[in-house]
């Protein structure tokens, strides 16, 4: 099929460029080939490496099963794999979209994204918590829970899903009415799914409002997951001919005999921005982007550090339309950057190079908004990273504006106050000479200067000198 796609297009391009198509023999040599048919030729393989797999794609199989990974922490990339994953099954007509989970928890945001998916998936989804020793913590619990089929491999735990403000890694404490509205909001938020999907959402919530966590087996005892299974094949193998109800009340029979496995990547692409969207990654890129650009502007001609700082700011500008940025930490990070420069001009004995490292430490604390689950820049990473930037930043500054005040050692500048000698005395009407440097120059004086005398440059203009005597003291005998 894929060869006689690329024949007709050939054929079409060949006929509306008005050349013909035929094989080379004895009785007609072969024709020379103009640029134009070379150049056809190449769209042509340009066309069939692209359309193979939007258009002649192999037959997908009827009783596939489309294998995820949700592995770390759960951010924007993660939650745009889960959905690409989970349409690609669709696309398929996979039977089955099998998500092996092993995660801390991540972003709010992130997580809600992936429920979403999973709740209003064309094809069933399980979530199952493997290998042995892994954990699906925090926002791991709300995706377990949101599955058609929820499972966990032996050795492994969930839950600990209590709603807490991360500031750096660390738990910040928050009043007892903000606590009870946050904790309300999570535990209304999972009924929404647990209820439906019948699986005791009483017991669910004291994740959230005890912070429990729960084995396997005391996950299964509780009903809050479906079944336990030593491994993939083992897990399919206990889902075929199981009857499960949907989200929207359907009832269907999983037939998973003999599954084709397909496994689902994640692409270089994805690969490459789940790591600039880690917040640390992002914060790290936000600096150095700002440090790059900074040193460019005050040392223009040094391209490196503009170069690369241009590249890591636009790179951190992407990240920051993906992740959920707090305008307050951005405006904090801009503050600091004020600050540091003010350091630099002012004798401020500290307070201001102080006052730009809370305001920096302050700004990557509050940069990435996730009131439920844990996520942000961690307090390591910024102290890391604040303060070798205060110090830089201050010291660059203090260069540009000592560089301001230093005498030009090129071209006429450099005569300026400089001392040369009278070889042709100059007087009240008529201009003189001196020797300066080495060189003779014309020079005017406002008071007559005999030969010999040493004077002092004034000003220039053209190639004339105004100078002024310099008084020579004798000596005491």
């Amino acid at each position: 099929m894929k060869t006689l796609f690329r024949a007709f297009v050939a054929a079409s391009l060949a006929r509306h460029l008005g050349f013909p198509l035929r094989l080379p023999n004895r009785l007609h040599p072969a024709p020379t080939i103009p640029f134009s048919a070379i150049l056809c030729a190449l769209c042509v393989s340009a066309l069939a490496c692209v359309f193979p797999n939007a258009a002649a794609e192999e037959p997908a199989s009827t009783n596939s099963v489309l294998e995820l990974k949700l592995d770390g922490e759960v951010e924007p990339i993660l939650a745009t794999y889960i959905d690409e994953g989970i349409a690609d099954a669709a696309q398929r007509n996979a039977k089955l979209v099998l998500i092996t989970m092993d995660t801390p928890g991540g972003l709010t945001d992130s997580m809600k994204q992936i429920i979403q998916h999973i709740l209003s998936s064309p094809v069933p989804v399980a979530v199952f918590i493997a290998p042995s020793g892994s954990r699906g913590a925090s926002a791991g619990f709300y995706i377990l829970l949101s599955a058609d089929i929820a499972a966990m491999a032996p050795g492994t735990h969930t839950g600990a899903a209590s709603p807490v403000l991360i500031v750096g890694g660390y738990p910040m404490a928050i009043d007892e009415t903000m606590r009870k509205k946050i904790n309300n909001d999570a535990m209304a938020f999972l009924r929404s799914f647990t209820e439906k999907r019948s699986r005791n959402p009483t017991l669910a919530e004291t994740a959230i409002t005890e912070s429990k966590a729960f084995t396997e087996k005391e996950a299964l005892d509780a009903k809050m997951i479906d079944l336990v299974a030593s491994s993939e094949d083992d897990l399919l193998r206990q889902l075929n001919g199981r009857e499960i109800t949907r989200f929207d009340g359907r009832k269907i029979k999983l037939a998973l005999s003999n599954p084709n496995r397909v496994q689902f990547q994640l692409s270089g692409r994805q690969k490459f921005l789940a790591r600039i969207v880690a917040p640390d990654m992002f914060f790290l890129l936000l600096i150095v982007g700002v440090l790059g650009l900074y040193t460019e502007f005050t040392h223009p001609g040094m391209v490196a550090p503009g170069v690369i700082g241009g590249i890591c700011l636009v790179l951190a500008l992407y990240a920051m339309q993906i992740l959920p940025v707090n305008i307050a930490g951005v405006f904090l990070i801009l503050l600091a950057l004020a600050l540091f420069i003010l350091e630099a001009k002012y004798t401020s004995h500290g307070v201001l190079l102080a006052g730009g490292i809370v305001a920096m430490l302050l700004g990557a604390m509050f940069l990435i908004r996730s009131p439920l689950t844990a996520g942000g820049v961690s307090l390591g990473i910024a102290i890391a990273v604040t303060l070798p930037f205060a110090a830089l930043t201050v010291l660059l500054m203090r260069l540009v504006l000592r560089s301001r005040k230093w005498k030009s050692a090129t071209g006429r500048e450099e005569l300026l106050r400089e001392q040369g000698i009278v070889v042709t005395p100059i007087t009240a009407a008529a201009e003189g000479m001196i020797r300066i440097h080495g060189e003779l120059w014309r020079a005017v004086s406002a008071r007559p200067v005999p030969e010999g005398q040493p004077v002092r440059v004034l000003r220039i203009e053209g190639l004339k000198l105004y100078v002024e005597p310099v008084e020579t003291t004798v000596p005491a005998t």
